[in-house]
């Protein structure tokens, strides 16, 4: 069976959940990927999973500029290019105007969008050089509508968008298609970091995981495999029209409404 992505170079941050899965697909299908993480005992997960497939993990803040762009130059000068960069590095937080503080303010930013925007600035130049590339950045339906108490997450995720659309516009001469995708709930750490947020003594984190399933309209939390196929297809030339767009896997969540 031919490997979809034998001879491509993805670049994927975010070494659990929806990153960890996007990596193992690229890989499986053929690909030369490179996964970072801020978190040392994902990484060797990570690592461990990936064992027998073109997989390395570096431990890399995406926050940090000097650690970015050492870790895409290091990449690009072993394998001369770049052709997928996956950014799915994030974290949830929880906070409203007035309970959110500029330190908590600052980190989810620099995580969530400085992040992004580091990546794709040390990646494009490799992939303007060669006249290609595929850039998807892992939003989320809190982008389009959220709910109560998430005011940095829902900043960070709703910018990622409008960064989606003006990146795809000024790249596009160049080749270099810029989407990106919202998950709703998907099965991830940080979702069960969510439900442990929340839990009370009448309400446990699994019957907490359970209404977040039966609040989509489809029954049920996603799967990380599910966010991997669209990041795949993406990724590919299946989506060689699609760019500057925002692909909903949400179970139809963001089509309901509550009233």
């Amino acid at each position: 069976m031919t490997k979809e992505f034998a001879g491509k170079v993805a670049i994927v941050t975010g070494s659990s959940g929806i990153g960890l899965g996007a990596a193992l697909k690229l890989a499986r299908d053929g690909g030369d990927v490179y996964l970072c993480g801020i978190d040392i005992e994902s990484n060797q997960i990570a690592q461990r999973a990936g064992k027998g497939l073109k997989l390395s993990v570096s431990e890399v803040d995406i926050a940090d500029e000097a650690s970015v762009k050492r870790w895409i130059g290091t990449i690009a000068e072993k394998t001369g290019g770049i052709d997928i960069l996956v950014n799915a590095a994030g974290i949830q937080s929880y906070g409203d105007i007035e309970s959110t503080d500029s330190a908590h303010w600052d980190r989810v930013m620099n995580i969530n969008l400085r992040g992004c925007f580091l990546t794709s600035h040390y990646v494009y130049p490799h992939m303007k050089k060669q006249g290609s590339g595929s850039i998807i950045h892992v939003a989320s339906v809190q982008g389009h509508a959220n709910q109560n108490n998430v005011l940095a997450y829902a900043t960070s995720k709703g910018a990622q968008h409008a960064m989606t659309r003006a990146m795809a516009v000024d790249c596009a001469k160049d080749n270099v298609r810029v989407n990106s995708i919202s998950p709703g709930s998907i099965r991830t750490p940080l979702l069960d970091f969510a439900a442990e947020q929340l839990v009370t003594p009448d309400k446990s984190k699994a019957d907490l995981l359970l209404e977040f399933g039966a609040n989509h309209p489809i029954g049920r939390i996603g799967e990380i495999n599910e966010t991997s196929e669209l990041i795949a297809f993406l990724a590919s030339e299946r989506s060689a029209f699609c760019t500057g767009g925002d692909y909903l896997v949400d179970g139809g969540l963001t089509s309901l409404l509550s009233v």
